[in-house]
């Protein structure tokens, strides 16, 4: 029987990469997005074009009433859940702390570390074996600024991917003997659109300098980690933080 993946924030950037790569190993893939329809339906097209199954799920993994309701439709539309990769996330621009406002705060938690939580909670209650599941593998995408601080840039970035670190290991180690892996990887400077959302577009370009390997990686490179984490050939692997920096 073929498996499906949720992965959020799967229209543009990482998200997108694994959803493409899921699909061409075999999962029926749910691309959640928030806004960006069009994008969405572009994964999907590509992934339904070369024959795969796909939909796009409108929701919000910040508002709890909108990730219930993305897993019901999963329910619905695809009958099972196999894997989860929780990719979406945001930055904001740049500043330091002493500038830094609570609304900033909340956003930048409720999207990265609370939507991550929300989403797992669902997968767990289908996927674990204590509640009648077949097991299945959680991925969370977190970053090498949950161990460079990110100072002067995106701190509380770096401190909500922080948690999602603390998470991985807390949940892995909770469902472990449910039939569930947890792992997380850990992008480095990676060009996506992400930089560009907190106001330095040419970021990954600017910081390629400061990477042992003297570039920037590819989403695609991020999507190969995540789905190898996903499947079979991972096995015996949970609870890891795979860094993904090109040595920075």
């Amino acid at each position: 029987m073929q498996k499906t993946v949720l992965i959020t924030g799967g229209s543009r950037g990482i998200g997108a990469a694994s959803a493409l790569l899921a699909a061409r190993q075999g999962y029926a893939v749910a691309v959640n997005y928030t806004r960006h329809a069009e994008a969405a339906d572009a994964v999907v097209h590509q992934i339904r074009a070369g024959g795969g199954h796909a939909a796009a799920l409108q929701a919000d993994v910040a508002v709890e009433s909108d990730v219930v309701a993305m897993f019901k439709k999963i329910d619905t539309l695809f009958g099972r859940l196999d894997a989860l990769v929780n990719n979406a996330g945001v930055v904001d621009q740049t500043t330091r702390v002493d500038a830094i406002t609570l609304e900033r705060l909340q956003r930048m938690f409720a999207i990265n570390v609370f939507g991550s939580f929300l989403c797992a909670r669902e997968a767990v209650q289908r996927m674990s074996t204590k509640h009648g599941g077949a097991g299945g593998s959680i991925v969370n995408v977190s970053s090498a600024a949950a161990r460079l601080g990110a100072p002067g840039q995106y701190v509380d970035y770096a401190a909500a991917k922080g948690a999602i670190d603390t998470f991985t290991i807390g949940l892995a180690k909770e469902v472990a003997a449910e039939g569930i892996r947890v792992n997380a990887v850990r992008p480095g400077i990676i060009e996506t659109d992400i930089h560009a959302s907190g106001g330095l577009p040419n970021r990954a370009r600017d910081l390629a300098p400061q990477v042992p390997m003297q570039r920037a990686g590819t989403a695609e490179e991020v999507a190969q980690s995540i789905v190898w984490l996903l499947g079979d050939d991972s096995a015996y692997v949970t609870g890891a933080l795979l860094d993904i920096a090109g040595g920075r």
